[in-house]
């Protein structure tokens, strides 16, 4: 694509990326045919070609973003499926976030869109914070139809998402280690995450039972906190790098003091947010060295499980699994059949689910902010993952999870939950009903002499 950027423009780092990413489109429109967004519109300007035109004349012409622009970009799912099909090897993630925090910078929102992105910076990076808010759901529910009514579905869809019955208190508490409960052959760092220690905190526990019983020390540290995916995606740039930053600082200050094989993530979300910190931090003299260090050892837990005997199952079953493979990890991590892999050799049937490059809707926070387009879009993913009639539903991400659920009483658990149980672990949460599909295998009895 030939672009028209001012020499002193292109002084700006942030200008110079645009341009260069810019130069690699040749506007072919393969990408329109895998985005989400477009299959559902029909809109180019719903389009990554589309938007890509948007972005390319606002970062040129050096104008705060205009209300065009803002819409067409904010409906962005940021799944990255146009990277996946991207023959050219456009790099619209990092352009999509250049222009996210663009528009944050000059854009105007509305008083009530301004509202709701501050109290979600400022509410889901930090668990405490957001368990305190999620026990005033039940005093909002009544008022759902209300907030629907003033032009706020954003607080209706977050009345929506917020668990129905009691939080679940953790089997694991960090910061801390749980030692191998068998001689210790590997020791990682688990990014604990922020909202999903409080909306499913199973999933750290089963990562925790998992790793421990196959000779694996896993270490939660101390001032690591929210991987910064959250609020980067909403475009506030500062407060995703000074995340970023502290996570860097103490993992690095562990690492100091014993190696680790690797940083383990059982949320594809920030799995792909971690293996960008080289990126996010470039400029960073302080950090930049470092985060390109982090970002080598970032793995989600099926990457690094996949490179680890972990033994055969000690369970068997015949549940039949849909296998939902989240943005964040087919076409942000380019992870798509090891957790198939793992599940099937755990003794489940891996069911494929059609259409499965298009997005559930959850992205973050899109299913708060975009509640419409979120809704259209896991209505698609349910009728397609009930077409193939699973008992359960697997997936590696926990806002496709809380998304999913919305939609269907099809049960759905993480992926390492279904593993951990079938290596010797409790019963999944919810999957209490289907218990009785799972039977032991027997221990191998030893040749007498």
């Amino acid at each position: 694509m030939k672009t028209n950027f001012k020499p002193e423009r292109l002084r700006d780092p942030r200008t110079a990326e645009a341009e260069s990413i810019l130069r690699r489109c040749v506007h072919c429109g393969l990408c329109t045919a895998t985005c989400s967004t477009y299959v559902l519109l029909g809109d180019e300007r719903d389009s990554p070609r589309g938007r890509i035109y948007l972005m390319k004349d606002m970062f040129e012409r050096d104008v705060p973003a205009s209300p065009e622009v803002q819409h067409h970009v904010d409906r962005c799912l940021s799944c990255l499926s146009c990277m996946t099909t991207c023959p050219s090897g456009v790099d619209y993630m990092h352009l999509v976030d250049h222009a996210r925090a663009h528009i944050e910078e000059t854009g105007q929102r509305s008083f009530s869109d301004r509202t709701v992105r501050w109290v979600l910076s400022q509410l889901l990076p930090y668990p405490d914070r957001f368990r305190k808010a999620l026990s005033f759901a039940p005093l909002g529910r009544p008022f759902r139809s209300l907030f629907e009514k003033l032009g706020i579905p954003q607080v209706a869809a977050m009345l929506d998402l917020a668990p129905k019955g009691p939080l679940r208190d953790p089997q694991y508490r960090g910061p801390g280690t749980a030692s191998a409960s068998v001689e210790r052959r590997k020791r990682v760092i688990m990014l604990a995450g922020c909202a999903q220690q409080v909306l499913r905190p199973e999933i750290n526990d089963a990562t925790i039972r998992l790793l421990a019983r196959r000779g694996v020390d896993v270490e939660v540290v101390a001032g690591a906190g929210c991987c910064g995916a959250l609020v980067h995606h909403m475009g506030k740039e500062a407060q995703a790098i000074e995340q970023a930053k502290a996570n860097v600082d103490a993992w690095v200050k562990a690492m100091s003091k014993a190696p680790v094989d690797a940083i383990i993530v059982n949320a594809s979300g920030c799995g792909t947010m971690l293996k960008d910190y080289g990126h996010l931090l470039k400029d960073h003299p302080g950090h930049a060295r470092r985060a390109e260090d982090i970002a080598a050892l970032a793995k989600d837990v099926t990457e690094f499980l996949s490179d680890y005997d972990f033994g055969p199952p000690k369970r068997w079953s015949s549940l039949r699994v849909a296998y939902h493979s989240a943005c964040s990890m087919q076409h942000g991590q380019r992870i798509t059949d090891l957790p198939k892999t793992l599940l099937r050799k755990a003794g489940f049937t891996v069911l494929d689910v059609p259409e499965a490059h298009i997005c559930c809707g959850s992205a973050g926070v899109y299913n708060i902010l975009q509640p419409k387009l979120a809704g259209e879009l896991r209505r698609r993913k349910v009728d397609n993952i009930e077409s193939v009639r699973p008992d359960v539903i697997a997936a590696g991400n926990l806002g496709c999870m809380t998304q999913l659920e919305l939609g269907t009483p099809i049960p759905i658990v993480h992926t390492i939950e279904l593993l951990d149980w079938a290596c010797g672990g409790p019963v999944p949460y919810g999957l209490e009903d289907l218990a009785g599909t799972v039977t032991d295998v027997p221990e191998p009895v030893p040749l007498s002499r």
